[in-house]
Protein backbone atom coordinates (compact mmCIF):
# COMPACT_ATOMS: atom_id res chain seq x y z
CA UNK A 1 0.00 0.00 0.00
CA UNK A 2 1.59 3.25 -1.13
CA UNK A 3 1.69 6.40 0.98
CA UNK A 4 -0.64 8.31 -1.36
CA UNK A 5 -3.21 5.50 -1.26
CA UNK A 6 -3.38 5.42 2.53
CA UNK A 7 -3.73 9.19 2.71
CA UNK A 8 -6.50 9.06 0.12
CA UNK A 9 -8.40 6.29 1.89
CA UNK A 10 -8.12 7.98 5.29
CA UNK A 11 -9.44 11.23 3.85
CA UNK A 12 -12.28 9.56 1.93
CA UNK A 13 -13.42 7.71 5.04
CA UNK A 14 -13.24 10.88 7.14
CA UNK A 15 -15.10 12.90 4.51
CA UNK A 16 -17.92 10.34 4.42
CA UNK A 17 -18.29 10.37 8.21
CA UNK A 18 -18.42 14.18 8.16
CA UNK A 19 -21.39 14.07 5.78
CA UNK A 20 -23.29 12.10 8.43
CA UNK A 21 -21.88 13.72 11.59
CA UNK A 22 -20.11 17.01 10.80
CA UNK A 23 -19.02 17.98 14.31
CA UNK A 24 -15.34 17.56 15.27
CA UNK A 25 -14.53 14.79 17.74
CA UNK A 26 -12.49 15.27 20.88
CA UNK A 27 -12.24 11.69 22.20
CA UNK A 28 -12.28 8.40 20.29
CA UNK A 29 -13.30 5.29 22.23
CA UNK A 30 -12.68 1.70 21.04
CA UNK A 31 -14.85 -0.94 22.70
CA UNK A 32 -13.66 -4.54 22.91
CA UNK A 33 -15.55 -7.84 23.11
CA UNK A 34 -18.75 -7.55 25.15
CA UNK A 35 -18.04 -3.93 26.16
CA UNK A 36 -20.40 -2.37 23.61
CA UNK A 37 -22.98 -1.15 26.18
CA UNK A 38 -20.91 1.99 26.77
CA UNK A 39 -22.06 3.16 23.33
CA UNK A 40 -25.64 3.21 24.64
CA UNK A 41 -24.60 6.12 26.88
CA UNK A 42 -23.92 8.42 23.91
CA UNK A 43 -26.33 11.37 23.63
CA UNK A 44 -27.78 12.51 20.28
CA UNK A 45 -26.15 9.56 18.55
CA UNK A 46 -25.43 9.23 14.86
CA UNK A 47 -24.92 5.53 14.09
CA UNK A 48 -22.80 4.58 11.07
CA UNK A 49 -22.15 0.91 10.26
CA UNK A 50 -18.60 0.19 9.16
CA UNK A 51 -20.07 -1.28 5.98
CA UNK A 52 -21.17 2.24 4.97
CA UNK A 53 -17.72 3.81 5.38
CA UNK A 54 -15.31 3.72 2.43
CA UNK A 55 -12.29 1.41 2.92
CA UNK A 56 -13.37 0.14 6.36
CA UNK A 57 -13.05 -3.57 7.09
CA UNK A 58 -16.00 -5.44 8.55
CA UNK A 59 -15.99 -7.03 12.01
CA UNK A 60 -16.94 -10.72 12.01
CA UNK A 61 -16.48 -11.51 15.73
CA UNK A 62 -19.48 -12.10 18.03
CA UNK A 63 -19.80 -9.27 20.55
CA UNK A 64 -18.54 -6.66 18.06
CA UNK A 65 -21.44 -4.72 16.54
CA UNK A 66 -19.29 -3.17 13.84
CA UNK A 67 -20.44 0.44 13.86
CA UNK A 68 -19.53 3.96 14.92
CA UNK A 69 -21.73 5.73 17.45
CA UNK A 70 -21.00 9.46 17.24
CA UNK A 71 -22.37 12.10 19.62
CA UNK A 72 -21.69 13.35 23.14
CA UNK A 73 -20.76 11.75 26.45
CA UNK A 74 -20.86 14.06 29.46
CA UNK A 75 -20.72 17.00 27.06
CA UNK A 76 -17.58 15.71 25.30
CA UNK A 77 -17.80 15.12 21.52
CA UNK A 78 -16.95 11.44 20.98
CA UNK A 79 -16.68 8.84 18.27
CA UNK A 80 -17.24 5.37 19.72
CA UNK A 81 -16.21 2.22 17.88
CA UNK A 82 -18.77 -0.35 18.98
CA UNK A 83 -16.57 -3.30 18.15
CA UNK A 84 -13.25 -3.39 16.30
CA UNK A 85 -11.66 -5.41 13.52
CA UNK A 86 -8.74 -7.70 14.22
CA UNK A 87 -5.62 -8.76 12.36
CA UNK A 88 -6.64 -12.43 12.75
CA UNK A 89 -9.79 -11.80 10.72
CA UNK A 90 -7.53 -11.53 7.66
CA UNK A 91 -7.35 -7.75 7.33
CA UNK A 92 -4.01 -6.06 6.58
CA UNK A 93 -2.59 -4.11 9.49
CA UNK A 94 -3.06 -0.72 7.80
CA UNK A 95 -6.80 -1.47 7.59
CA UNK A 96 -7.03 -2.71 11.20
CA UNK A 97 -5.66 0.63 12.37
CA UNK A 98 -7.36 2.80 9.73
CA UNK A 99 -10.23 3.85 12.07
CA UNK A 100 -7.79 5.40 14.57
CA UNK A 101 -6.22 7.55 11.86
CA UNK A 102 -9.67 8.52 10.65
CA UNK A 103 -10.61 9.50 14.20
CA UNK A 104 -7.49 11.65 14.41
CA UNK A 105 -8.34 13.28 11.08
CA UNK A 106 -11.81 14.05 12.50
CA UNK A 107 -10.26 15.94 15.41
CA UNK A 108 -9.84 13.41 18.22
CA UNK A 109 -6.78 14.13 20.35
CA UNK A 110 -7.42 11.37 22.91
CA UNK A 111 -7.98 7.64 22.46
CA UNK A 112 -9.65 5.50 25.12
CA UNK A 113 -9.08 1.89 24.14
CA UNK A 114 -10.56 -1.20 25.79
CA UNK A 115 -10.28 -4.94 25.33
CA UNK A 116 -11.19 -8.31 26.76
CA UNK A 117 -8.08 -10.08 28.07
CA UNK A 118 -6.90 -13.19 29.83
CA UNK A 119 -5.50 -12.62 33.30
CA UNK A 120 -1.93 -13.85 33.74
CA UNK A 121 -1.30 -12.07 37.04
CA UNK A 122 -2.32 -14.47 39.80
CA UNK A 123 -3.69 -11.55 41.81
CA UNK A 124 -6.42 -10.98 39.23
CA UNK A 125 -9.92 -12.46 39.19
CA UNK A 126 -12.46 -12.89 36.41
CA UNK A 127 -14.44 -9.64 35.85
CA UNK A 128 -11.61 -7.44 37.17
CA UNK A 129 -10.88 -4.23 35.30
CA UNK A 130 -7.20 -3.49 34.62
CA UNK A 131 -5.77 -0.08 33.83
CA UNK A 132 -3.05 -0.58 31.21
CA UNK A 133 0.25 0.93 32.37
CA UNK A 134 2.34 -0.36 29.45
CA UNK A 135 2.28 -3.03 26.78
CA UNK A 136 4.36 -5.58 24.90
CA UNK A 137 3.63 -5.52 21.16
CA UNK A 138 4.65 -9.00 20.04
CA UNK A 139 3.22 -8.45 16.57
CA UNK A 140 5.21 -5.25 16.14
CA UNK A 141 8.39 -6.78 17.54
CA UNK A 142 8.15 -9.63 15.04
CA UNK A 143 7.67 -7.33 12.06
CA UNK A 144 3.89 -6.97 11.75
CA UNK A 145 3.71 -3.26 12.40
CA UNK A 146 1.23 -0.73 10.96
CA UNK A 147 4.00 1.88 10.63
CA UNK A 148 6.12 -0.24 8.28
CA UNK A 149 6.29 1.32 4.82
CA UNK A 150 6.38 4.97 3.77
CA UNK A 151 5.79 7.24 6.76
CA UNK A 152 2.57 9.27 6.79
CA UNK A 153 4.24 12.58 7.56
CA UNK A 154 0.92 14.37 7.96
CA UNK A 155 0.26 12.24 11.06
CA UNK A 156 3.62 11.85 12.77
CA UNK A 157 7.38 11.22 12.65
CA UNK A 158 9.21 8.28 11.11
CA UNK A 159 10.39 7.08 14.53
CA UNK A 160 7.72 7.74 17.21
CA UNK A 161 8.76 7.23 20.82
CA UNK A 162 6.71 4.78 22.89
CA UNK A 163 8.15 5.17 26.40
CA UNK A 164 5.01 7.12 27.34
CA UNK A 165 2.47 5.11 25.36
CA UNK A 166 -0.23 5.38 28.05
CA UNK A 167 -0.65 8.93 29.29
CA UNK A 168 0.40 9.38 32.94
CA UNK A 169 -2.10 12.16 33.67
CA UNK A 170 -5.02 10.20 32.22
CA UNK A 171 -4.00 7.11 34.20
CA UNK A 172 -3.82 9.15 37.41
CA UNK A 173 -7.25 10.60 36.64
CA UNK A 174 -8.70 7.13 36.02
CA UNK A 175 -7.35 5.91 39.38
CA UNK A 176 -8.88 8.89 41.20
CA UNK A 177 -12.23 8.29 39.51
CA UNK A 178 -12.09 4.60 40.44
CA UNK A 179 -11.57 5.46 44.12
CA UNK A 180 -14.33 8.07 44.10
CA UNK A 181 -16.70 5.64 42.35
CA UNK A 182 -15.75 2.68 44.58
CA UNK A 183 -14.77 0.66 41.50
CA UNK A 184 -11.90 -1.79 42.12
CA UNK A 185 -9.19 -1.15 39.54
CA UNK A 186 -6.16 -3.31 38.88
CA UNK A 187 -3.14 -2.01 36.96
CA UNK A 188 -0.65 -3.83 34.79
CA UNK A 189 1.09 -4.63 31.51
CA UNK A 190 -0.91 -5.89 28.53
CA UNK A 191 0.67 -8.11 25.89
CA UNK A 192 -0.83 -8.18 22.41
CA UNK A 193 -0.66 -11.33 20.26
CA UNK A 194 -2.22 -12.08 16.88
CA UNK A 195 -4.72 -14.82 17.83
CA UNK A 196 -7.15 -16.30 17.03
CA UNK A 197 -6.00 -19.33 19.03
CA UNK A 198 -5.81 -18.99 22.80
CA UNK A 199 -2.29 -19.38 24.19
CA UNK A 200 -0.64 -22.62 25.32
CA UNK A 201 0.38 -22.97 28.99
CA UNK A 202 4.05 -22.75 27.97
CA UNK A 203 3.40 -19.50 26.10
CA UNK A 204 1.54 -18.08 29.08
CA UNK A 205 4.36 -18.99 31.46
CA UNK A 206 6.77 -17.23 29.09
CA UNK A 207 4.58 -14.13 28.99
CA UNK A 208 4.41 -14.08 32.78
CA UNK A 209 8.21 -14.28 32.93
CA UNK A 210 8.62 -11.17 30.77
CA UNK A 211 6.25 -9.17 32.98
CA UNK A 212 2.84 -9.48 31.33
CA UNK A 213 -0.22 -9.20 33.57
CA UNK A 214 -2.87 -9.72 30.86
CA UNK A 215 -2.93 -11.02 27.29
CA UNK A 216 -5.19 -10.34 24.34
CA UNK A 217 -5.50 -10.14 20.56
CA UNK A 218 -5.87 -6.42 19.89
CA UNK A 219 -5.11 -2.88 21.13
CA UNK A 220 -1.34 -2.58 20.79
CA UNK A 221 -1.34 -1.59 17.12
CA UNK A 222 -4.18 0.87 17.61
CA UNK A 223 -2.17 2.45 20.42
CA UNK A 224 0.96 2.57 18.24
CA UNK A 225 -0.88 4.41 15.46
CA UNK A 226 -2.55 6.75 17.97
CA UNK A 227 0.79 7.69 19.52
CA UNK A 228 2.36 8.14 16.08
CA UNK A 229 -0.48 10.61 15.44
CA UNK A 230 0.17 12.53 18.66
CA UNK A 231 -2.93 11.29 20.50
CA UNK A 232 -2.99 10.74 24.25
CA UNK A 233 -4.00 7.18 25.17
CA UNK A 234 -5.87 5.66 28.09
CA UNK A 235 -6.33 1.88 28.06
CA UNK A 236 -8.33 -0.72 29.98
CA UNK A 237 -8.44 -4.52 29.89
CA UNK A 238 -11.45 -6.42 31.14
CA UNK A 239 -10.21 -9.69 32.65
CA UNK A 240 -12.61 -12.22 31.16
CA UNK A 241 -10.75 -15.45 31.97
CA UNK A 242 -7.75 -16.60 33.96
CA UNK A 243 -4.77 -17.97 32.05
CA UNK A 244 -4.07 -21.70 32.41
CA UNK A 245 -0.40 -21.95 33.30
CA UNK A 246 -0.64 -25.75 33.22
CA UNK A 247 -2.93 -28.06 31.21
CA UNK A 248 -4.75 -29.35 34.30
CA UNK A 249 -5.47 -25.89 35.77
CA UNK A 250 -9.08 -24.71 35.53
CA UNK A 251 -11.29 -24.93 32.46
CA UNK A 252 -10.18 -24.22 28.87
CA UNK A 253 -10.93 -20.64 27.76
CA UNK A 254 -13.75 -19.91 25.31
CA UNK A 255 -15.27 -16.87 23.60
CA UNK A 256 -18.53 -17.59 25.45
CA UNK A 257 -16.66 -17.17 28.74
CA UNK A 258 -15.31 -13.85 27.49
CA UNK A 259 -18.79 -12.61 26.63
CA UNK A 260 -20.26 -13.69 29.97
CA UNK A 261 -17.57 -11.97 32.02
CA UNK A 262 -17.83 -8.80 29.94
CA UNK A 263 -21.40 -8.32 31.17
CA UNK A 264 -19.98 -7.87 34.69
CA UNK A 265 -17.09 -5.71 33.52
CA UNK A 266 -19.09 -3.24 31.42
CA UNK A 267 -20.68 -1.32 34.36
CA UNK A 268 -17.25 -0.80 35.94
CA UNK A 269 -15.82 0.46 32.67
CA UNK A 270 -18.78 2.76 32.07
CA UNK A 271 -18.45 4.27 35.54
CA UNK A 272 -14.75 5.08 35.12
CA UNK A 273 -15.00 6.35 31.53
CA UNK A 274 -17.89 8.59 32.49
CA UNK A 275 -15.86 9.97 35.39
CA UNK A 276 -12.84 10.60 33.18
CA UNK A 277 -14.91 12.33 30.51
CA UNK A 278 -16.61 14.48 33.14
CA UNK A 279 -13.18 15.76 34.16
CA UNK A 280 -12.11 16.29 30.56
CA UNK A 281 -15.30 18.29 29.93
Amino acid sequence: MQHVDQEKEIQEAADYIRTRAPRDWRVMIVLGSGLGPLADEVRNPVVIPYSDIPHFAQSTVPGHSGRFVIGELLGVPVGVMQGRVHFYEGHPMWQVTLPVRVGRRLGADTLIVTNAAGGINRGFEVADLMLISDHVNFLGMSGVNPLIGPNLDSFGPRFPEMTTAYDAELRALAKRVAVESSVPLQEGVYVGLSGPAFETPAELRFLRTIGADAVGMSTVNEVLVARHSGMKVLGFSGITNLARLSPDEGEPPSHEEVTTASVKIAPKLISIVRGVLAQLA
